[in-house]
């Protein structure tokens, strides 16, 4: 095998991966049919994530798609090239004269997919994208740009709000600490506020009977929360706990990571993509894909469309505020505060787009974070880690969260009509979206 030349190798291999799915169908002309592909590209992307685990955020398919041998020591990138390169070239090749609006939906999407995995494998390969790029071929998005003096209007108005001496960062930190939640408390409170969106999510959606999760808190993350979606309904949801966890996160994190965010989310795609419809390659959740700007935008907004502002901080004040144990009556100004802290959201953008593409360093970045998003300097640095991890991935929280909300508002899901909201909410999460699809 091994003199064999490096033209028959691609041949062999390209052949044998696709030889190792299961023909459900007949092909036609020669060309194969989009189920499948799926086969191969889900069959494909499993092997990719035994090089990083960070790959496969998801996977509910069948248990015998999945490898069995361990991996080669290093990374075949050319093989994987191969066979997602030969995928690609079988989806150009669909006849979309008869295809129904909703596959050629699942086509253009299904493309999007796989560009992100080769791109994804030339960047294990050692290939550097600048950070626009990146997000382009990551996540079918093209990031704004701010010049850092946008975001000093803003800086201004919440310097006027804060009480006490010192810079906006420290002041901030000091004012905040009045509405950390306790340790001890953790538990209750974001169980009563998981409880609660999931009260809000079911009532508008059909959810299967059996849906669920779990609960965990956790330490030495480089994130705040995470959704690890299980299959048939079912979530892991951790919670990390290394810095201080404040009364708004236990709503943000609880809508975010569970109802109506990445579980609901999740939970829609496997009933009516999978089970329903038969499109195998939503049975694999490759998260660096644009699956996660539609995934994490979602979960964004979908805080809003489960808690509405006013709606929010009555249930928080009545509710959570006691559980944990704090003084509620601050609370209108806390997110009147909070509020406009949220139009700064971007400058966390500008500070990974010049940190990586090399224009400033780890300390140079940390230092936007503190002195525009007014982070304390150890969590910037810790959201430092976060863009070493997943790079251009930051754009899909707050880019996505805008996205969605223009995509819902636009057909009519606004303020004043709720329930046209969450319709259109619940179509988006149940169907195949990109963000230059929105």
């Amino acid at each position: 095998m091994q003199t064999l030349k490096k033209g028959l190798w691609l041949v062999l291999i390209s052949c044998c991966w696709a030889c190792s799915s299961t023909k459900t169908e007949p092909e036609t002309a020669n060309v194969a049919t989009m189920d499948q592909l799926a086969e191969r590209y889900v069959k494909t992307l499993l092997r990719l994530g035994q090089y990083d685990s960070d790959i496969v955020d998801a996977y509910y398919g069948p248990e015998e798609w999945k490898p069995t041998g361990e991996p080669a020591d290093t990374l075949p990138a050319t093989e994987f090239l191969a066979e997602f390169g030969g995928i690609q070239t079988l989806l150009h090749e669909q006849d979309t004269a008869n295809l129904a609006a909703d596959e050629k939906r699942r086509l253009a999407m299904f493309k999007k997919q796989v560009i992100a995995a080769i791109t994804k494998v030339e960047m294990m390969q050692g290939k550097n994208y600048r950070f626009d790029e990146e997000a382009k071929l990551l996540y079918d998005a093209e990031p704004p740009h701010y010049p850092l003096s946008h975001f000093k209007t803003i800086l201004a108005d919440i310097d006027r709000e804060l009480p006490g001496a010192g810079t906006i960062a420290e002041r901030w930190d000091a004012y905040r600490a009045r509405f950390e939640i306790p340790k001890d408390k953790l538990d209750t409170v974001f169980r009563a506020a998981i409880a609660e969106a999931r009260t809000r999510t079911k009532a508008h959606y059909k959810l299967p009977e059996n849906e669920n999760f779990t609960l965990e808190f956790v330490t030495d993350k480089a994130w705040s929360g995470y959704n690890y979606y299980k299959g048939k309904g079912y979530s892991l949801i951790q919670i990390n706990t290394d810095f201080p966890i404040y009364i708004e996160r236990a709503i943000d994190l609880a809508a975010h990571e569970g109802y109506p965010g990445h579980h609901v989310f999740n939970v829609l795609l496997e009933q009516n993509l999978v089970d329903e419809k038969g499109w195998k390659e939503y049975s694999i959740y490759p998260l660096f894909s644009p699956q996660s700007l539609i995934a994490e935008g979602s979960a964004n907004y979908g805080i809003d469309v489960a808690f509405p502002a006013q709606d929010r901080i009555e249930f928080e004040k009545e509710v959570l505020f006691p559980l944990a144990g704090l003084d509620a009556s601050e609370a209108d100004r806390y997110y009147a505060i909070l509020d406009k802290i949220g139009q700064l959201d971007f400058a966390g953008n500008e500070a990974a787009r010049a940190y990586l593409n090399g224009d400033i360093s780890r300390e140079e970045a940390a230092d936007i974070l503190v002195n525009y998003n007014l982070y304390p300097r150890d969590k910037a640095l810790q959201r430092t880690r976060f863009m070493d991890k997943y790079r251009s991935y930051v754009i899909n929280y707050n880019l996505g969260q805008q996205l969605v909300r223009n995509y819902i508002e636009q057909h009519g899901g606004t303020d004043d009509n709720p329930a046209k909201r969450w319709e259109l909410f619940g179509e988006l999460l149940s169907n195949p979206y990109s963000a230059s699809m929105l």
